[in-house]
C-alpha cells in the first residue's frame, strides 16, 4: 500500500464520525466514536504506523468508485481480466438515539461482491488506536475477531476463515458471480458486552441507509443548472453534522498539508464559529431549516456558556477580564493586554472562542504527533488546534448574520437569548477597532485586519436590523453610532488609494481575497466604483487560472503570517470572486470561472480545503467551507441569469 493522493478517496459517515475510503478498497482514516476521537486509522498521515482497513481484488488493476445516487453509500468497483467485483461502504446512519450518543453503535459495513468471473479478493484490518500511541491485543470470537484496548474494542464481525499476524487480522475468500460477503467493524466502549452482538445483516443495512439519505435530500430546494453539484455538495455538508450537538466540522481530517512537505498541517476535526455560521444561511437557502436549527440551538449554548446574568449585558468576570494566552509561537510582546484605543482601558477577552468541539468544550490544545511522519513527510501532525484562544474579531458578524437570517425565515429568537446576544453587541461596540489575528489565523501579530473590522460592522448592523424588524430593546444610538465609525474606518485607512483597492489591513498594502465578500454581505453596492477596482486587482494579484489564493505571502506589500512556506490556492476564495462577479454583473466571467472550478473536485465530487499549481488537492478533505461555497454560488449566479 502507497500513500495515495488526498483527492483519491471517498467519505461514508453516520453523522457522528466519518471514514474516508480510498479507490483501491483502503480506508486510511478513521476516528471512532466521534469526529474529534482519537484516529483508529490513520495510514494517511503514515502509512506504516497509522493503520488501515482494506478489502480488495489480490491482483492489482483498473478502480472506480461512485456514490449509490443521492446518498453518502459508496461504490468501489475492481475490473480485473480475470473478473469484476465490487465493495459497497457506509455507515449506518442511526438517529432515533442520537441524543443518547453514547448508546449508537458505531459501524462500517463493507459488501463484498463479485460481478463477473470469479474474483478473489482479500481482506486486512491492521487498526492504530489512539492514533498509533495504544497497543491492542487481538482475538477470535464467535463470528468473527475483536481487537481490544484497555479503554476500548472493535469487533470485525463475517465469514471467515480469519489469520491473525501480529495484531492484524486477515482474510481470503473467493466469489462467485453474484456471491457476496458482509463485513461488519462495530466499535464499543470497553463495558459493553462482546458476546452480545447482532448478526451482520448488511444488505437489510444497506437499504435503511439509502432510503435515510435520499429522504433527507428530497427537502432540497435547489433547482439551478448545476443540481447534481449542490445535492453532492449538500450531503457533504450533512456528513460534516454531528447530529446528538448540531455543531458542524470544518472537516472531518487533520494536518492535510497545504503545502507539500510544509508545516501548515491544522485540526480542522472542530466546529469553527465562521464556517458553521455560514452553513447556516446556505442549508437555509436549500431548505434544510431541522440542521440550521440545530446549529443556532448550539450556538445559543456557547453564547450563554461565555456570558453572565444576561439582565445587565455585562459578561462573565473571569472569561473577560485579561486577554487569553496566546499560543507559545506568539512574539512574547504579544502576550501582553492590547489597550482599547477609546478607554484607555486593556481589551477583555471575546466572549466567544473561535472554534469548539462538537460538545462544546472550548480548550483545545495543540500538540504534535512526532512519532507520525505526516502525509507525504509533511510535518508537524497536528491534533488540537492553538487558534482556539486567537482574537478573531470577524467572528461575531457571521453570528449574527446567521442569527438574523434564522431569525428572519425560520423560527424566531427568544428574549433570553436577545439579551445574551445583546451584551456580545455591546462588546463588538466597544472593541471593533482594536487589531486581531484575522479571519486566516495568522501566527505572527495582530493587524487592523480589514476583513475583522467588516464583519464587526455586520455584527451591528444585523443586530440593529432585528431589534427594528422585532421591536426587541437595544441602545440603538450606541449601535448605530459605532457601526457608522466603522464603515468610515474602513472606507479611510482599508482603501489604497493608489492601487483603487480594499487591502488586507490598515497596516498592509497586500491584498485579501476576504474582501470579495464586501457585496455579498451588504457592506457595499457590488457595483460600487471601489469594488469594481478591488475585484479586478484581486484578478490581477491574486488569480492564478480562475483559481484565488487567499492573500499574498510574497513581494514587498505582504505581511508575513508567522509562517514558513507557500499554500494552494483556496477554493472557497473562488467561489468568493465568482459570486461577486454575477453580483457586478460579469456573467460571463462568473459562469466561466464557476465551471472551471467544478473541474477541481475529485472523482467523487469532493473538494479539499486547496489545490496545487498541478491541480491536485491540498488541505484537509473534504472541507466543509468549500462545499458551502460552492452552493452559494451555485445558487446566486443561477438566479442571475435566470434574469
Amino acid at each position: 500500500m502507497t500513500q495515495r493522493a488526498i483527492e483519491s478517496c471517498g467519505v461514508i459517515g453516520d453523522l457522528h464520525t466519518v471514514a474516508l475510503v480510498a479507490m483501491d478498497g483502503t480506508i486510511d482514516w478513521c476516528c471512532f466514536p466521534q469526529f474529534d476521537s482519537p484516529s483508529v486509522f490513520g495510514a494517511i498521515l503514515d502509512e506504516n504506523k497509522g493503520g488501515h482497513f482494506r478489502i480488495a481484488p489480490a491482483e492489482s488493476g483498473t478502480n472506480r468508485q461512485m456514490y449509490m445516487p443521492e446518498t453518502n453509500v459508496l461504490l468501489t468497483r475492481f475490473m480485473r481480466a480475470e473478473g469484476v467485483g465490487e465493495v459497497i461502504d457506509f455507515m449506518p446512519v442511526r438517529t432515533d438515539r442520537a441524543k443518547e450518543s453514547a448508546s449508537v453503535t458505531h459501524e462500517i459495513v463493507r459488501i463484498a461482491r463479485a460481478v463477473r468471473g470469479a474474483v478473489r479478493f482479500r481482506l486486512e484490518c491492521a487498526p492504530a488506536f489512539n492514533y498509533a500511541r495504544t497497543s491492542h491485543s487481538l482475538r477470535e470470537i464467535d463470528g468473527g475477531v475483536a481487537f481490544e484496548t484497555d479503554s476500548e474494542r472493535m469487533l470485525l464481525l463475517g465469514p471467515g476463515p480469519w489469520e491473525i499476524q501480529n495484531g492484524i487480522a486477515v482474510a481470503q475468500f473467493t466469489l462467485e458471480p453474484n456471491q457476496t460477503a458482509e463485513f461488519s467493524l462495530r466499535y464499543l466502549a470497553a463495558s459493553e458486552d462482546v458476546g452480545q452482538q447482532a448478526p451482520v445483516e448488511g444488505s437489510s443495512m444497506m437499504d435503511d441507509t439509502l432510503v435515510f439519505w435520499r429522504e433527507w435530500l428530497s427537502h432540497c430546494k435547489y433547482e439551478g443548472r448545476w443540481r447534481e453539484n449542490v445535492l453532492r455538495s449538500a450531503l457533504t455538508l450533512k456528513m460534516l453534522t454531528h447530529h446528538p450537538t448540531g455543531a458542524i466540522v470544518a472537516a472531518p481530517t487533520t494536518s492535510l498539508p497545504e503545502s507539500i512537505g510544509g508545516e501548515r498541517n491544522w485540526d480542522y476535526r472542530y466546529t469553527w464559529v465562521r464556517d458553521s455560521s455560514f452553513t447556516v444561511y446556505t442549508l437555509i437557502q436549500l431548505g434544510f431549516t431541522e440542521e440550521a436549527t440545530a446549529f443556532i440551538e448550539w450556538l445559543a449554548k456557547r453564547i450563554q456558556q461565555a456570558t453572565s446574568d444576561p439582565s445587565n449585558g455585562e459578561h462573565r468576570e473571569d472569561k473577560l477580564a485579561t486577554g487569553k494566552q496566546l499560543p507559545e509561537d506568539k512574539p512574547a510582546q504579544e502576550n501582553s493586554p492590547q489597550v482599547n484605543a477609546r478607554t484607555g482601558h486593556p481589551v477583555p477577552d471575546d466572549p466567544l472562542n473561535v472554534m469548539y468541539s462538537v460538545e462544546g468544550k472550548s480548550d483545545l490544545t495543540e500538540i504534535t504527533l512526532d512519532h507520525f511522519s505526516g502525509y507525504r513527510d509533511s510535518r508537524p501532525v497536528r491534533i488540537g488546534n492553538a487558534a482556539y484562544n486567537q482574537l478573531q474579531l470577524d467572528i461575531y458578524g457571521e453570528m449574527m448574520d446567521a442569527i438574523y437570517l434564522y431569525d428572519k425565515h425560520v423560527s424566531g429568537i427568544s428574549y433570553d437569548i436577545w439579551q445574551r446576544i445583546r451584551g456580545v453587541l455591546q462588546w463588538v461596540a466597544d472593541n471593533w477597532n482594536q487589531p486581531d489575528d484575522g479571519m486566516w489565523e495568522v501566527r505572527s501579530k495582530r493587524q487592523n485586519f480589514v476583513y475583522s473590522k467588516m464583519q464587526c460592522w455586520v455584527a451591528l448592523d444585523r443586530g440593529l436590523r432585528l431589534a427594528e424588524a422585532r421591536s426587541l430593546p437595544i441602545d440603538r444610538v450606541r449601535m448605530e453610532k459605532a457601526r457608522n465609525e466603522i464603515f468610515e474606518s474602513i472606507m479611510k485607512n482599508g482603501w489604497d488609494a493608489e492601487q483603487q483597492s480594499f487591502v488586507q489591513a490598515y497596516e498592509s498594502h497586500a491584498l485579501d481575497a476576504g474582501n470579495l465578500l464586501m457585496p455579498i454581505v451588504f457592506f457595499i453596492a457590488p457595483t460600487d466604483p471601489r469594488m469594481l477596482s478591488t475585484i479586478d486587482r484581486t484578478i490581477e494579484k491574486l488569480v492564478s487560472d480562475s483559481l484565488v489564493y487567499r492573500y499574498e505571502l510574497d513581494g514587498g506589500s505582504s505581511a508575513w503570517d508567522g509562517l514558513a512556506g507557500s499554500e494552494g490556492t483556496f477554493s472557497m476564495c473562488t467561489f468568493w470572486l465568482v459570486d461577486a462577479l454575477a453580483r457586478a454583473g460579469r456573467l460571463e466571467d462568473a459562469r466561466f470561472i464557476f465551471e472551471k472550478m467544478l473541474t477541481y473536485a475529485n472523482h467523487l465530487g469532493l473538494y479539499s480545503e486547496e489545490i496545487s499549481p498541478t491541480g491536485t488537492a491540498l488541505g484537509n478533505f473534504p472541507q466543509a467551507f468549500t462545499h458551502l461555497g460552492l452552493i452559494s454560488a451555485a445558487s446566486h449566479l443561477d438566479r442571475k441569469l435566470r434574469k
